[in-house]
């Protein structure tokens, strides 16, 4: 149990940064958030790929991790994208949405 928390954590760690380097632009996230975004892609990812019977080769689980990867891509993507849309404008901010 402590083994896969911490595997998850590092995991989740390594996914979250490299998901930050392939989304372009500037993402203004936390270090915190960038490796909880990580850390639930990679269940996610080890979750599907036990459904379809990816996980548990021999060797590497590839499609595993791209999986985690792409996941970690759309979560920082869907998480940079909210924030900077939290900070264009609104109500007391004397600034106008676009």
């Amino acid at each position: 149990m402590i083994g896969a928390i911490v595997s998850a954590v590092v995991i989740g760690a390594i996914v979250g940064a490299l998901a930050r380097l392939l989304v372009p632009g500037r993402q203004n996230m936390s270090i915190g958030l960038t490796l909880i975004v990580g850390i639930v892609a990679a269940l996610l990812g080890t979750l599907i790929a036990q459904m379809f019977g990816w996980a548990d080769t021999r060797g590497i689980d590839w499609i595993e991790h791209l999986l985690q990867l792409a996941l970690a891509v759309v979560g920082v993507a869907i998480v940079a994208r909210m924030a900077t849309s939290g900070r264009r404008g609104g109500p007391g901010t004397g600034r106008t949405t676009v």
